[in-house]
């Protein structure tokens, strides 16, 4: 078994992606040997109304219940965001949200954002925060957005301890509160796809630090390719039970499965 928490389809306002579909996921799915995918709408980042790309996204995935898993992208500054996260919960059965607060343009931990976390939190829903959505190198000149830094995530999970987050395409981790056993309270996920297994061995560090069971596997796909995750899961020294909860266990169990 073999679960992907961090997948998109959808458009980008400034590169063709790969894939756009959900019928384009699923190949690539297959072709990786992906079981299950968290999926959220690369679309919804950059539409001025997000809901519209939640929409999207659930006239995609509604016949692949078994194998893609719907997160939706929730703007707390955009007007009756509030409903737009019933809708997306309670008719469109969303398990978790994907927050961008430096492409919408609020913090974790200002009022939008906290008003945020203690909505979702209070629906049950994870809490998926993409550190950076595409490498530098591909950004347009038309759009220049930094990185969310770890230490934020961090500190939300810290405040929040009963949120479930899920920060992504991230690294950096040791050195917040993500990496100090018992630091933050509540459960979470650090997403595999940018940290090091050989070099630095982040991941083998946060396995020392804090357990086997706070790391998971994504892959970014399409912004990415699968390939360099699955490599790193290859190539880590652990036992085959630490690779396993990477790859499924640590994340069916944040879905409450």
């Amino acid at each position: 078994m073999l679960i992907d928490t961090n997948t998109y389809i959808g458009h980008w306002a400034f590169r063709p992606l790969p894939w756009h579909t959900a019928d384009d996921l699923l190949r690539a799915m297959d072709a990786h040997g992906i079981d299950r995918a968290f999926v959220s709408s690369a679309s919804a980042i950059l539409y001025r109304n997000t809901q519209a790309g939640n929409e999207e996204l659930f006239a995609q995935v509604r016949g692949h219940a078994d194998r893609l898993v719907p997160f939706a992208v929730i703007n707390p500054t955009y007007a009756a965001w509030e409903e737009d996260l019933r809708v997306c919960q309670e008719e469109f059965g969303v398990r978790g949200l994907r927050l961008y607060p430096r492409y919408h343009r609020y913090s974790l931990n200002d009022a939008a954002g906290q008003a945020l976390i203690q909505a979702a939190t209070a629906r049950g829903l994870i809490l998926s925060v993409p550190l950076r959505v595409e490498d530098y190198r591909q950004r347009s000149w038309l759009l220049d957005i930094p990185d969310v830094p770890a230490a934020e995530v961090a500190e939300a999970a810290r405040a929040h301890p009963e949120a479930r987050f899920l920060p992504v395409n991230g690294l950096g981790y040791l050195g917040t509160a993500f990496g100090q056993p018992g630091a933050v309270r509540g459960d979470y996920g650090l997403e595999i796809s940018r940290l090091s297994a050989v070099l630095q061995e982040e991941i083998t560090q946060l396995i020392e630090a804090v357990g086997p069971e706070h790391l998971v596997f994504g892959s970014g796909m399409p912004f990415t390719v699968p390939e360099v995750p699955l490599l790193k899961l290859k190539v880590l020294q652990a036992p085959e039970e630490v690779k396993e909860a990477i790859r499924w266990r640590n994340a069916a169990r944040l879905l409450g499965e």
